[in-house]
């Protein structure tokens, strides 16, 4: 994602998320970590028929992961582009070194929790309230990943 991409993915941001949508400057201040050397933050889209489609973002601290977004137009729901776009920001998290994601996702969002149920993801708790104005609640989410299941092996192995 680049700042170019901002207003696109905010209509769609808007339609999508139409209670805790994000602003513009969210987007802005999440992009200003997504650069250079000391970058922290991966954020993407995808394109079709000439306009964004979806987009997804992770931020990163120290080996911990957190998928902060995923969004598909409604147009492209059920064509497998949020698994694509899950799977980019997992290769991001492998890339910043993270042993684990993490991500909340809303309890009545039984799509998208089946979509990280087969990534590996599972439930770990809930954050009461966390979706405002609505006040719904969060299912909080981990993924243990592989490099870390690869080290743990290798030092077991070893050690």
């Amino acid at each position: 994602m680049r700042w170019w991409d901002i207003d696109p993915v905010l209509e769609l941001e808007k339609d999508l998320f139409p209670e805790d949508a994000w602003s513009r400057g969210m987007f802005w201040s999440e992009l200003a970590h997504a650069r250079g050397a000391e970058a922290t933050r991966r954020y993407l889209v995808a394109e079709g028929e000439g306009r964004i489609v979806g987009y997804a973002g992770l931020t990163s601290s120290g080996d911990q992961a957190d998928v902060q977004t995923i969004a598909v137009a409604r147009d492209h729901q059920g064509t497998g582009l949020g698994g694509r776009l899950l799977a980019e920001l997992l290769s991001a998290a492998t890339a910043f070194e993270c042993h684990e994601v993490l991500l909340e996702c809303r309890v009545d969002n039984v799509r998208a929790q089946k979509l990280y149920e087969r990534f590996g993801f599972e439930p770990i708790g809930f954050r009461r309230g966390y979706y405002q104005p609505g006040n719904v609640d969060a299912l909080v989410m981990r993924l243990i990943t592989n490099q870390a299941t690869e080290e743990a092996t290798e030092e077991k192995n070893h050690g």
